[in-house]
């Protein structure tokens, strides 16, 4: 037992640290627009509305091309894959300063959605090859630590990078896209030459670790099998129902964090008032929040072996702070507020994509992560757009975050209802 503690251990310090920062780098490519809106919507000629179609239309792009990208991935190997997703989008995520106005905005919010569809459910599958279930929960915790890691780190960044308008030449924003896009590119080609595939791949693993690494998925997989969705089906994985209700709870669930995340700044300077600078590190509150929640809740999924609680009870959470958010004016008690709600939003993310797996397995499984990221992708073009769509109607965020909190509530019972059903299926077992 020691033998494997100290396995998995190992695993976690050479594989998730990568990762992490794979994905942390992924969200600043994905969510800087919202920092570079403080200047370029009006360079551009962009209303609210326009903005919000803008960063929503991304996930449009990323929606067509993801179970695609998941199937070639699952072919090819994660390490050429990954690598070639991260090139391409960091090209384009450096090319978002050409644009010039609305139509060339969307086109390269669109390009870049579909250059780096695949990215998620991708390392989603790539973790399932080396961590067995009671070790996943917390290796996805960490890595979807990117998500708020990405604003800690990147609202400040943005902020300082803003600060460059005019040097050269370039408008702040447009050095934004510049140098946040670089990082991709190098770090795609480092991915190619050092993620192995698989742990046959692993030279920095021992023979007899190798052979207990993968006895141990084999049998956790044929242990299992009998529960899941018909594993060895990809058309009835895709086409049945528990597949689909865990699409509906991450759609609920990202249009939540990303109806906040690309609108935070934009929120945070109508809070306080004050310069992009300023803003930019005001931002990064909620998610340090949220980066303390997510290792918690997942770690304490890990120990308990429970799933749909920590989903469910988070979403709620996250729901309250929400509906608190829309109605404080003053800075404290608003930011307090929109902590809680990044809070119990973006920590259900560790513990849910822990259950794909309980339903699924093989070619199944690569598609089906592929259809729930595909499905709650979406929510990144519902949530921004339409908070935009409220704020040019009403003049403020009220309805829209509303909207947020009621999306949540629908995610916890989406949850539940999860969990009834799959108590029933064990009783039936």
């Amino acid at each position: 037992m020691s033998d494997e503690r100290a396995l998995y251990r190992r695993l976690y310090w050479r594989l998730v640290p990568w990762l992490l920062l794979l994905y942390v780098v992924a969200w600043f490519d994905r969510v800087n627009i919202g920092f570079a809106a403080l200047q370029m919507n009006k360079d551009l000629g962009l209303s609210d509305r326009m903005y919000g179609l803008g960063a929503g239309i991304f996930f449009i792009g990323y929606a067509l091309c993801e179970v695609p990208s998941n199937l070639v991935l699952a072919r090819v190997g994660a390490r050429r894959w990954i690598a070639r997703i991260m090139v391409t989008w960091g090209l384009l995520s450096m090319a978002t300063l050409y644009a010039r106005g609305p139509g060339s905005f969307y086109v390269l919010r669109f390009l870049l959605g579909a250059a780096e569809a695949g990215f998620l459910p991708g390392i989603i599958y790539y973790l399932g090859q080396w961590f067995p279930k009671s070790k996943r929960g917390g290796a996805v915790s960490w890595f979807m630590l990117g998500i708020p890691l990405a604003t800690v780190f990147g609202g400040p960044i943005a902020g300082l990078l803003l600060q460059l308008d005019g040097w050269h030449g370039l408008r702040g924003w447009q050095w934004l896209f510049l140098l946040e896009g670089l990082p991709a590119v190098i770090l795609g080609v480092l991915t190619w030459l050092w993620l192995p595939d698989t742990p046959h791949e692993a030279r920095w693993l021992a023979a007899h670790e190798k052979q207990l690494l993968l006895a141990r998925l084999a049998a956790e997989q044929q242990a299992t099998s009998a529960r899941r969705v018909d594993s060895g089906s990809l058309k009835l994985a895709l086409l049945h129902p528990t597949v689909w209700l865990l699409c509906a709870v991450m759609f609920c669930c990202q249009t939540g964090s990303y109806g906040l995340n690309l609108w935070i700044p934009q929120i945070v300077k109508g809070l306080s008032g004050q310069g992009d600078l300023v803003v930019g590190f005001v931002s990064a509150i909620p998610y340090v929040g949220a980066t303390v929640a997510m290792l918690w809740v997942g770690m304490s999924s890990d120990r308990s072996g429970e799933r749909f609680l920590h989903v469910a009870v988070p979403s709620l959470i996250g729901a309250a702070g929400f509906a608190a958010s829309a109605y404080l004016r003053s800075p404290v008690p608003g930011m307090a507020a929109l902590t809680v709600a990044a809070m119990g939003d973006l920590s259900t993310r560790g513990p849910f994509w822990a259950l794909p797996s309980r339903f699924l397995s093989g070619s199944a499984l690569a598609a089906g992560i592929g259809l729930i990221n595909t499905v709650a992708s979406l929510g990144g073009f519902v949530g921004p757009t339409l908070v935009g769509y409220v704020r040019q109607a009403t003049g403020g965020f009220t309805g829209g975050l509303l909207f947020l909190a009621g999306l949540l509530v629908l995610a916890a019972l989406g949850t539940l209802l999860l969990r009834h059903s799959a108590l029933l299926r064990e009783e039936a077992g």
